[in-house]
């Protein structure tokens, strides 16, 4: 029985013609080589090269051998082309979706990491309401959500992506801009854009207002983040936003302000129960979490503000 070294020394035996030659395209010693050649021709009992002016020639008997090696270099080539072509994407798209706060800062970030990785692989981006991620998962619309919260579904799985807090912003010269920290109360006393309490993140707020018994003047509302920021940087009031939408300074002419009451809440990624991930799938959850958790600054002793919704 041969095994695969001797199958990869006769095969550079065979390429080169010498024994210095196969020792040189397989990085060995010369005395190696010459070692395992013979060993191999007496655990076979057969003579498999001549040496003929100086070269190794293969003898009749042992040409059906050589072609079977062949035959398994070419599947082993064959392979590492498949291996190759998986590891750059070839042939494959990975769709994904997302709600807003995610989607506009951190999912092109992950994404520019993924396509380093995988050059060739084509990527489908869905933005999503929260209330449109279970039919996008459950009708195999997509392969994986973000989402801000988790829902109680038999069939889908939650894993955790990051843990957030909210955020006050600003115009650029606005009265607070120069602030390094704002209570709920001083933020209720201006004009806000944007408090829904039915959103996620503005139910976490809205509760803060209720407990603390504040009234607020929602002058505006906006379904989507980077629409909350350009009525802020236009000047017609502030608001509350998560941290994500606003990072790496995505929002220029605003200034974000940390909130002194705990705010902070935990952002998940949803995936159907069903079905093992992608490899590109889980690449990708792996990249977009780094991504979050860059930008996130543990306050000591928060928690998330509210419970996870089920």
């Amino acid at each position: 029985m041969l095994t695969l070294r001797q199958i990869e020394v006769i095969r550079a035996i065979m390429i080169t013609g010498t024994i210095a030659g196969a020792a040189k395209l397989l990085n060995v010693s010369a005395p190696g080589i010459s070692r395992l050649m013979k060993h191999t021709e007496r655990t076979l009992r057969l003579k498999l090269f001549e040496r003929r002016h100086g070269r190794y020639v293969p003898t009749p008997e042992a040409n059906d051998i050589f072609e079977q090696i062949n035959g398994v270099y070419r599947k082993v080539d064959d392979l590492h082309y498949t291996l190759a072509r998986i590891e750059r994407g070839g042939g494959v798209e990975l769709r994904l979706g997302s709600v807003p706060s995610i989607c506009h800062v951190m999912v092109p970030r992950a994404i520019e990491r993924l396509k380093r990785k995988h050059p060739d692989l084509r990527i489908e981006i869905n933005i999503l309401k929260i209330e449109e991620a279970l039919d996008y998962l459950l009708l195999g619309k997509g392969e994986i959500a973000a989402m801000s919260y988790r829902l109680d579904h038999p069939g889908l799985d939650f894993m955790p992506l990051a843990m957030g807090e909210l955020l006050c912003i600003v115009p650029q010269g606005h009265e607070l801009a120069g602030r390094t920290r704002i209570s709920a109360r001083e933020i209720a006393a201006h004009p806000l854009i944007g408090i829904d309490p039915n959103d996620p993140y503005g139910r976490i707020m809205s509760e803060i207002f209720t407990r603390q018994d504040l009234g607020y003047d929602m002058a505006i509302k906006a379904r989507f983040g980077s629409t909350v920021c350009a009525l802020v940087k236009a000047g017609l009031g502030i608001a509350i936003i998560d941290q994500f939408t606003v990072a790496h300074g995505a929002m220029p002419g605003i200034v974000a302000i940390p909130i002194e009451e705990p705010t902070q809440f935990q952002t998940y990624v949803a995936i159907k129960n069903d079905k093992a991930p992608s490899l590109y799938a889980e690449s990708f959850v792996r990249l977009l979490r780094e991504e979050m958790n860059a930008v996130v600054v543990p306050r000591p002793g928060n928690q998330p503000a509210t419970p996870e919704k089920t």
